[in-house]
């Protein structure tokens, strides 16, 4: 199981930037797909996720509404679209698989289920 994330970058306060996850299709068709950060000198946290079976989404509470998670099976991409970036949202963003298969609803609450990691991507928000 491979996950390449993509898509980081500096940004100024405000602005937007689109993430990329991809992986193999058996991974994305039968796993939930994670996305969580590390900022600098913290704990990893969760930020999102999408379930295996049904596209159902989760989001830390602090992210809803600025952050969308999306999967396009085609492409064989998650994706997270982050509007209104803030200062604080600065950090390493990973992509991850979640070990269990053909999910309906997943969490970012803990990444204990999480076994497959992407290398991560830098996310700098700044003026």
């Amino acid at each position: 199981v491979q996950l390449q994330a993509s898509g980081g970058g500096l940004v100024q306060p405000g602005g937007s930037l689109r993430l990329s996850c991809v992986a193999s299709k058996s991974t994305l068709e039968h796993h939930s797909i994670g996305w969580f950060r590390q900022a600098p000198g913290k704990e990893r946290e969760g930020v999102s996720c999408i379930s295996s079976r049904a596209d159902n989404e989760y989001y830390a509470n602090s992210l809803k509404g600025r952050f969308t998670i999306s999967r396009d099976r085609a492409k064989n991409t998650v994706y997270l679209q982050m509007n209104n970036l803030k200062p604080e949202d600065t950090a390493v963003y990973y992509c991850a698989s979640e070990a269990y298969i053909e999910s309906t609803y997943c969490s970012v609450d803990s990444s204990v289920d999480y076994d497959h990691w992407g290398q991560g991507t830098l996310v700098t928000v700044s003026s």
